[in-house]
């Protein structure tokens, strides 16, 4: 276990950490025009955060004890694919869960 005052310096320090990322785009920054370069680079941000979140859920699950889950692995694939097709984030969030819970219920 860890010392309970080690915990609090690291929680205070990741605060502090997060604070100081997050002000100098808000208050140092936040008057002032972004360079062109910066602004293009930020647009993708979200497209490379999702994934990143999202592929260890499916390539190696928790709840199945790190093995491969069909239902997850067909899910990911129709988002991705309604992704494609519909270009239309929402949709193809929906398409997916609805496919994960379908496919959940009807292999259990």
């Amino acid at each position: 276990m860890i010392d309970r005052t080690e915990l609090w310096i690291v929680i205070i320090g990741l605060g502090l950490g997060s604070f100081a990322l997050r002000f100098a785009f808000t208050g140092l920054v936040g008057n002032r025009q972004l360079p062109a370069w910066l602004m293009r680079h930020l647009r993708y941000t979200a497209v490379g955060i999702l994934p990143a979140i999202i592929a260890p859920a499916v390539l190696w699950p928790a709840a199945m004890g790190g093995n491969y889950d069909l239902p997850r692995i067909s899910a990911a694939l129709v988002t991705l694919a309604l992704g494609l097709v519909w270009k239309n984030v929402v949709g193809a969030i929906l398409g997916g869960i609805a496919t994960l819970l379908a496919l959940q219920y009807l292999l259990t």
